[in-house]
């Protein structure tokens, strides 16, 4: 960095906003040690990214335990009044620097990233300044959501206990397809379904979360004795509340409606897990909204990426061995208790499993292998075949466009993720994971009225592939 920009950026953080060098405000599971961090002249240079670690008001809120850990009172609720997110065009690698240096000093949030742009997201606490630093490095970005809190206040629609009560008297469950449900509608439903379908409908405990919740697999059962295999899950990471009403979607017309499919989905036995991460589910909506990882307590910060916890290339790029990073990618492969318990399950019922299929959002992608590099699998160009399949048969419902194509190509690189472990460890031949919509407007926010036309899409895909495994070898 030339001395002229060194004194431009100190100089003007120093006199406009002295108040930034005070101690950063963080979530933990958002905060890194700066200690442990290795600046360089930007950032070393930049009060905005040289502020101490300090304790956020969810840390002030909590008392200390005998090992030094944070425990935080279970009423207390994260607000982001006047939070916004950012879209940040990033052109070439100093860009992407510039930016991610304020994600890892825990300024900001990152929400999505790809090759030409960035969203992350501000607290109002912190808006000014981080328009400012954009500003300054030159760095052009727009306003994608103008009030993070508005959007979480408006997504989803309350549903009264009477309207709830007659569901269950008429129905049997709470299950709706207008409104996010908490686990234990869902799992709910899935009882209801094994009890109403019992010769159709098998449901197994495969394991337990880290906080002792049942992680419950609806099995279909074709009825035929050499059927191929297809493993659909969703929620593994908390906050993307359209993954598990999508695959709960998916399997409630794969079972109520199941006269209306395809011959060839009624051959085909799918084995769905509409929550991997059920611990971090249930918090985001009882106390932080956007929530990601799952409630691993730490010694520093709380939880661990489960999308970055597969023993196959684990603590590669993309991923981090910081606790207080988004990213953590656990204390070693397999260390949660949840892709335990995941993988195990598939491991013993992969002899005929030829479809993996993982929800995400957001952004609009099918992605396929391998997450850990830009290299791509020998048989890509029938995954990017089937991929492209899956991705015409959602337009045609209405769904708009799903780019296709390698995830570390399309997006970044990511080790230790499950699409990559399905296919290099347990050798399923269609691996994918599919962001769902949107493409920022709402982000993790998309409102409930989504899940319908999401979902009809999300089923179009599962057609697709369930059909070339059907017809392959």
């Amino acid at each position: 960095m030339s001395r002229s920009w060194f004194l431009i950026l100190f100089t003007f953080f120093l006199t406009v906003h002295i108040a930034l060098a005070e101690p950063l405000k963080r979530s933990k599971h958002r905060s890194h040690q700066n200690s442990e961090t290795k600046g360089s002249a930007d950032s070393n240079s930049n009060p905005l990214l040289h502020s101490e670690p300090a304790t956020n008001p969810s840390i002030a809120a909590g008392v200390t335990d005998n090992s030094g850990r944070i425990i935080v009172p279970s009423d207390y609720h994260v607000k982001y009044d006047g939070a916004q997110v950012f879209r940040v065009t990033v052109n070439n690698s100093k860009g992407r620097k510039r930016v991610n240096d304020l994600v890892d000093k825990g300024v900001v949030e990152k929400w999505r990233s790809n090759t030409t742009s960035i969203d992350i997201m501000a607290k109002a606490d912190k808006l000014t300044a981080v328009k400012q630093y954009l500003e300054k490095a030159k760095l052009t970005y727009e306003v994608v959501l103008e009030d993070v809190q508005r959007a979480i206040d408006e997504e989803n629609p309350d549903i009264s206990e009477e309207e709830l009560a007659l569901l269950t008297g008429r129905k049997g469950h709470r299950m709706t397809f207008h409104k996010y449900h908490r686990m234990e509608d869902i799992h709910g439903y899935l009882d209801y379904l094994a009890q109403t379908y019992p010769q159709l409908v098998n449901i197994t405990d495969i394991g337990r979360s880290l906080e002792g919740r049942p992680l419950k697999v609806i099995q279909i059962i074709s009825g035929h004795p050499n059927a191929k295999r297809f493993w659909i899950d969703g929620g593994i990471h908390a906050r993307e509340w359209i993954t598990p009403a999508t695959v709960t979607y998916i399997l409630s017309e794969l079972v109520e409606n199941r006269e209306a499919q395809d011959e060839y989905l009624k051959k085909i036995d799918f084995y769905i897990l509409p929550i991997v991460n059920p611990d971090g589910y249930e918090y985001t909506h009882t106390n932080e909204r956007l929530w990601r990882k799952n409630r691993r307590q730490g010694t520093t910060c709380t939880g661990t990426d489960l999308n970055r916890n597969w023993g196959f290339h684990w603590g590669g790029v993309g991923s981090s061995k910081e606790q207080c990073q988004q990213i953590y990618a656990g204390s070693g492969p397999f260390s949660e208790p949840e892709t335990q318990a995941v993988s195990k399950f598939i491991l013993a019922n992969n002899a005929k499993m030829k479809a993996f299929v993982t929800f995400h959002s957001y952004g609009q992608y099918i992605l396929y292998p391998w997450g850990y590099s830009k290299r791509v699998p020998q048989d890509y160009a029938d995954l990017d075949r089937v991929g492209r399949a899956a991705a015409e048969a959602m337009r045609l419902t209405g769904g708009g466009a799903y780019t296709v194509g390698n995830s570390a190509q399309l997006l970044y690189p990511a080790a230790g993720a499950s699409d990559d472990w399905a296919k290099g460890v347990a050798k399923i031949k269609y691996a994918y994971t599919i962001e769902l919509r949107d493409k920022g407007k709402y982000g993790f926010l998309l409102p409930a009225s989504n899940i319908l036309p999401v979902g009809k899409e999300s089923l179009a895909a599962v057609k697709a592939i369930a059909s070339e495994i059907y017809k392959g070898k």
